[in-house]
């Protein structure tokens, strides 16, 4: 599959953008499937945090990188890197920003504000 399909048309998906960042949601039972595209030269710290208005981002990412890289630094200074296609678990409190001249597509699954206690991913 290439990129172009991959950031084709979504059915039943409400998009919004923020910062920058498409995202494509689509409400599953309890929990939410959005399919984020976060461009060339993003991060959350420059284009987000002025939207957000949080020094960190304090949401958790659960999901499937399927296209581009991604690299993330906690408050603690650890960083973490992703290359598509990998399995991505992000906690609260990083910023994050994506590395090389491809956008990154995370197909992330969400249960909103439950996300973090639903999939333990508290950081310590």
């Amino acid at each position: 599959m290439d990129i172009a399909t991959l950031l084709g048309p979504l059915k039943d998906a409400t998009r919004r953008e923020v910062g920058g960042v498409q995202v494509d949601v689509v409400r599953t039972g309890n929990s939410r499937v959005k399919r984020v595209v976060y461009p060339v030269g993003f991060r959350w710290s420059k284009d987000m945090k002025p939207v957000i208005g949080t020094e960190l981002c304090q949401h958790a990412h659960v999901g499937f990188l399927a296209a581009g890289k991604l690299g993330i630094q906690y408050a603690d200074g650890t960083q973490e890197e992703y290359t598509a296609p990998q399995v991505v678990a992000i906690a609260p409190g990083h910023d994050g920003w994506v590395i090389g001249e491809e956008p990154a597509v995370l197909i992330e699954f969400d249960f909103e504000g439950e996300t973090v206690e639903r999939l333990g991913l508290k950081r310590a």
